[in-house]
């Protein structure tokens, strides 16, 4: 292959699903059509080197992360490193500035252009694990500095994870959004006898397809469930995901009798696309979102989201769908906002909204960030307002 080999190392990878994996997929794949030749690190309960429709994906041993429902990282640095130094790569994209950040120095002595992706919010993370305010600001400044000057550049998906890298007066920093295949999520998922299955005629179907993690706030869609049965609206929830939180939710929802079901992950994507088409309105109470993948998904399948005014999702959703203070108070609010709208006009907005998202954007942003020949231009670029 004639192009350049971009090696890229992640942790924090869900086990079957989530943002970060789909991202991860989709730019590899993207990769390869440019012409590129992905290798993906990730850990793992074992061993594994195979090729995949994104590249070749290298698996190395790593060790659970407590208290995280199955998040692994690699430990192992002169592993890592000695894997680095045999695949031998033209670029490095790292997506994890906590326990990879050393990987930056390794780039800069082997004269590799390396990349850092934020694909969270150091300081809104440290708050939702309950350190102060002007502790996790802190704290987090004293982070991305030394990321900043770690790697030629750092990768922002939204202006929300753009701005704590801007706090600090960091001139390395690039804009890239993420997408969604508009192809494989579209409203024609829609599926009548699905959302049967899960309310009634007379009854709104709410959907959330979110990690049930700390930093997630998945309680805010049972508040909002909540709120809304004390004001007479008939109002079923279904989560689709697992994680940590999972067994204190489910006692809650039998507790409170709060209509709610939960499927765990959903590994049949088909399935979670027919949910989401399905649903009247998709969830996503994460206050420390980037980007919010899923919501965007939910977008393309012509559902319209209600997210969380303290993420990045108001700037990815737009007026596709509607926005609210981090309370179960709030979200009912912005639901009865929605369904207030014709139905046909909510759900031509969130198709519309979707397709301005595209993985070739993504893909030709990252390959510019990467000063990597980019198919169909003559020279790298950069999307307009960024450098």
């Amino acid at each position: 292959m004639s192009g350049l080999r971009i090696v890229r190392l992640a942790n924090f990878v869900a086990p079957a699903s989530g943002g970060l994996r789909t991202a991860l997929r989709e730019l590899g794949k993207g990769y390869r059509e440019a012409g590129h030749e992905p290798v993906l690190v990730v850990p793992g309960e074992r061993g594994d080197d195979r090729m995949t429709e994104q590249g070749r994906i290298i698996t190395l041993p790593g060790p659970l992360l407590p208290g995280t429902g199955g998040y692994r990282v690699l430990t192992d640095r002169r592993r890592v490193a000695a894997l680095l130094e045999e695949l031998a790569p033209d670029r490095l994209e790292v997506s994890d500035r906590t326990t990879l950040r050393w990987t930056g120095r390794w780039a800069r002595r082997a004269r590799i252009p390396a990349v850092m992706v934020s694909h969270e919010s150091v300081d809104g993370v440290l708050r939702t694990w309950g350190l102060p305010q002007g502790a996790a600001r802190r704290t987090a400044d004293a982070l991305n500095v030394r990321t900043a000057h770690a790697y030629a550049r750092v990768v922002c998906t939204t202006e929300f994870a753009e701005r704590e890298f801007l706090r600090i007066g960091a001139r390395n920093v690039v804009r890239a959004p993420l997408g969604v295949d508009c192809a494989e999520r579209h409203p024609a998922l829609r599926d009548p006898a699905l959302r049967a299955r899960h309310a009634r005629v007379d009854e709104v179907l709410l959907v959330m397809c979110s990690r049930l993690s700390v930093e997630k706030r998945p309680g805010t869609a049972l508040d909002a469930l909540e709120a809304l049965g004390r004001r007479g609206r008939r109002a079923v929830l279904v989560v689709a995901d697992d994680g940590p939180l999972r067994p204190r939710l489910e006692q809650r929802a039998r507790e409170h009798g709060l209509p709610a079901v939960f499927l765990g992950h959903v590994s049949d994507r088909g399935l979670l696309g027919a949910l989401q088409a399905s649903a009247d309105v998709c969830l996503a109470p994460g206050p420390v979102e980037t980007f919010g993948l899923a919501a965007l998904e939910a977008l393309a399948c012509g559902t319209p989201v209600v997210a969380s005014a303290s993420s990045a999702l108001p700037e990815v959703i737009g007026s596709a769908g509607a926005v609210a203070a981090d309370h179960g108070e709030a979200f009912a609010d912005a639901v009865e906002r929605l369904l207030a709208r014709p139905e046909a006009q909510r759900r031509e907005a969130a198709r519309a909204r979707a397709e301005c998202f595209g993985w070739g954007t993504a893909v030709a942003a990252f390959l510019a960030a990467h000063e990597a020949p980019v198919p169909g231009r003559t020279r790298a670029w950069l999307p307009d307002g960024v450098g």
